[in-house]
């Protein structure tokens, strides 16, 4: 499939991939809270072989499996504990587990910088596993009971916010927003993202009443900000690395960084607000 996605262009790329890839989550999201955990317990452990992945193209040698494997275990046992199967005193899990990485380092051999090795093994869980695994306090708001549409408002807020973003950037951005990060970036950019948010944060109001219509117009703000900072952030890391984009996962969309960067520094910002408002 990727063979004759190649022979496209680029927008041609991105439309047939958003929407295969878009109905693939909204079907699991939707379907219950069992598809919900499936598919981010996926991108999460995608997302972070990722990062790690990159992070040793600038001679790095971070712990790819034994990292990936934390932060998917941070994730279940947030899943867990936030569905209220297991208690919160399985949280303490996460020290030992996590502990280990010094334990691993320290028998690994020949090695000029393992404390630089641990420093970045334990960054791509930060970045990564954790923003997804605040996502499971999101559909998990009150008494245990799944809502699907908090999630799916976050994705549908990311996404209009990012195709409005490309579109008004494409054919009106003149400002630079941060050229020295990231050149093709515009203000006229971000201003069609948030625009496009907000159109889709009234439709959300309307159809989605898990939160108050206020609530979606707040998160729509947050994304926008937040979102357009992650996308700063992983350009700067990309930068760093030398390289175009984080992956080829995703035809015409880089890899799963590029696709979900927005969401990772959205996420704890998402999550204050709805446990303090909402």
């Amino acid at each position: 499939m990727n063979q004759h996605l190649t022979k496209l262009s680029n927008l041609q790329q991105r439309i047939i991939a958003a929407l295969i890839g878009g109905i693939a989550i909204i079907g699991a999201i939707y379907w219950n809270q069992w598809g919900y955990f499936g598919v981010f317990f996926l991108i999460c452990g995608f997302t972070l072989r990722e990062f790690y992945q990159l992070v040793g193209l600038d001679g790095n040698a971070p712990l790819t499996y034994y990292g990936t494997f934390t932060g998917l275990c941070i994730f279940l046992l947030t899943f867990l504990i936030e569905k209220k199967l297991i208690g919160i005193e399985h949280y303490f899990w996460i020290s030992p587990i996590a502990s280990v990485i010094f334990f691993i380092k320290l028998y690994k051999k020949n090695e000029k910088k393992p404390f630089t090795n641990i420093a970045f093994t334990f960054l791509g869980i930060i970045y990564v596993a954790i923003p997804f695994s605040l996502l499971n306090i999101c559909v998990f708001l009150e008494d245990a009971v799944y809502s699907y549409q908090v999630i799916l408002g976050c994705l549908f807020l990311l996404w209009a916010s990012d195709t409005g973003a490309y579109f008004a950037g494409t054919y009106f951005g003149r400002t630079k927003l941060f050229e020295r990060v990231s050149p093709k970036k515009s203000w006229e950019g971000s201003i069609g993202g948030l625009c496009s948010a907000l159109i889709v944060a009234s439709l959300l109001a309307y159809f989605f009443t898990d939160l108050k219509y206020w609530h979606w117009y707040c998160i729509a703000i947050i994304i926008v900000v937040a979102g357009t900072y992650g996308d700063l952030v992983e350009s700067l890391f990309k930068r760093s690395m030398d390289i175009k984009d984080s992956g080829a996962s995703i035809p015409g969309h880089g890899g799963f960084l590029d696709r979900f960067d927005g969401l990772l520094l959205s996420a704890p910002f998402i999550v204050t607000f709805l446990r303090i408002f909402a």
